[in-house]
């Protein structure tokens, strides 16, 4: 049995959709309008094609079908009329609503958590990307189960003594009961599977700990240019498209910064109006780059009318992953695309850039530089002269001002971060 929750349109022979929105009241932060345009970006990138939209204002939501029967038959009529099969609402569905509208429209009906569901298992590579992206479906899915089987009564046969055959008597499972019991025993499998693989990331991340650089990690709206800013200051070769969320799985590489110190600069997956919390529940190891990271490049496309609007649904995502008081540097990217310089942002310090052109990047590192300036610390140690790996780590982290070899020893004074200071002092050698 299939437990797949969306079919995945071929490209080359794409669904028609209808967009359905609804307004309610005074709109607040990202409009309706401007939700469903993105509703329509991300049907796109899933691979559908948009055939129409219906939007609607709304005092109160309809229990049974969300946007009441009159529309519904107005959505019926227009999917009819452009040939649509399919049914996308810019909303959360209830099981019970998105079962009624199946009923009512005669159509494939898909809410916007859903889409975005199907969206990351389209761009999901690492196994670690295809489990969190699965688990989060199934978690969609489980409610979601109805009892679609009823038509088949019982799965087992007849009861009393001459109904069905040996070993099929009594009243048996009905197929939704099996339904729900192999859904939550594939979810605890893909648990099990997934904390293997987040076990190997934390043992990795302990190891980059051990040569203490520094994390700096991109977060941001999807396609407000983070890949796109990461390739073009380490050449990591991450894809990058004029679409929503073409990369999910994190990317992690080295950066050298003016003045020889070194970072770690981690991509992860952009967020979104309404992200559903069962991806950000799945995906809650990839996001722990973002929760330790010593500082965070909140990219925002400059360009977007709805900057602010974009950058607040970010920062409501890194409170809720527990990042919200991280430090960060604002990166107004795509400012190429601008007639006027950027807007200041709400008090922390912003760098205009275009990642595209690689314009503004040495002021972006100049400015990563001096947020790190002041977790640098002189230190002066004597270590063994065989410990040249230590040495080593202190030049690729910071400077070393002055080194004197005698005696099997060797003094050294150097500017390093905190961690790397710590390191030296622990290895140091008692001196007479």
């Amino acid at each position: 049995m299939s437990l797949s929750l969306t079919h995945t349109p071929s490209f080359e022979n794409a669904e028609r959709a209808i967009l359905v929105g609804v307004e309610l009241g005074l709109p607040v932060g990202i409009t309706s309008d401007d939700s469903l345009a993105e509703l329509g970006a991300l049907a796109a990138s899933a691979g559908a094609e948009v055939a129409g939209q219906v939007q609607q204002k709304l005092k109160n939501i309809d229990p049974r079908t969300f946007i009441g029967r009159g529309k519904a038959a107005e959505v019926r009529e227009l999917a009819k009329e452009r040939g649509a099969t399919l049914a996308i609402f810019d909303d959360a569905l209830s099981p019970a609503q998105a079962r009624n509208l199946e009923n009512e429209l005669k159509l494939r009906v898909v809410d916007r958590s859903q889409l975005i569901l199907d969206i990351f298992a389209l761009r999901a590579r690492t196994l670690e990307g295809k489990l969190q992206v699965e688990i989060a479906q199934l978690s969609y899915l489980q409610p979601r189960l109805t009892r679609a089987w009823g038509h088949l009564s019982r799965q087992t046969g007849g009861s009393g003594a001459g109904g069905g055959r040996i070993g099929t008597r009594g009243p048996g499972e009905t197929q939704l009961e099996v339904d729900r019991r192999r859904v939550r025993e594939r979810l605890t499998r893909l648990r099990v599977r997934l904390r293997d693989v987040e076990r190997t990331r934390s043992i990795q991340r302990k190891r980059r700990l051990e040569v203490p650089y520094p994390t700096v990690a991109l977060v941001g709206y999807t396609n407000s240019g983070k890949s796109t800013l990461m390739n073009a200051l380490t050449d990591a070769g991450v894809e990058a498209a004029n679409r929503p969320f073409s990369t999910l799985d994190p990317t992690i590489r080295r950066l050298s910064l003016p003045g020889k110190a070194t970072v770690m600069l981690a991509d992860t997956v952009g967020f979104i109006h309404r992200l559903p919390h069962m991806l950000v529940e799945a995906f809650k190891a990839t996001l722990e780059e973002v929760r330790t990271a010593d500082l965070l490049l909140h990219v925002v496309d400059a360009s977007s009318p709805l900057a602010s609007e974009q950058m607040e649904v970010v920062d409501r995502v890194l409170e809720e992953i527990g990042a919200g008081a991280a430090p960060r540097l604002i990166v107004m990217n795509k400012a190429d695309l601008l007639e006027f310089p950027a807007r200041v942002t709400n008090g922390f310090e912003t760098v205009c850039i275009s990642a595209l052109r690689r314009d503004g990047l040495d002021r972006l590192l100049d400015s990563i530089a001096r947020s790190f300036a002041n977790l640098r610390e002189e230190v002066s140690v004597t270590l063994a002269a065989n410990r040249g790996d230590l040495i080593a780590m202190a030049r690729r982290d910071g400077e070393v001002l002055s080194e004197e070899y005698h005696d099997g020893v060797v003094a050294m004074r150097a500017r390093v971060s905190v961690p790397v200071a710590g390191r030296l002092r622990k290895a140091a050698v008692a001196t007479a």
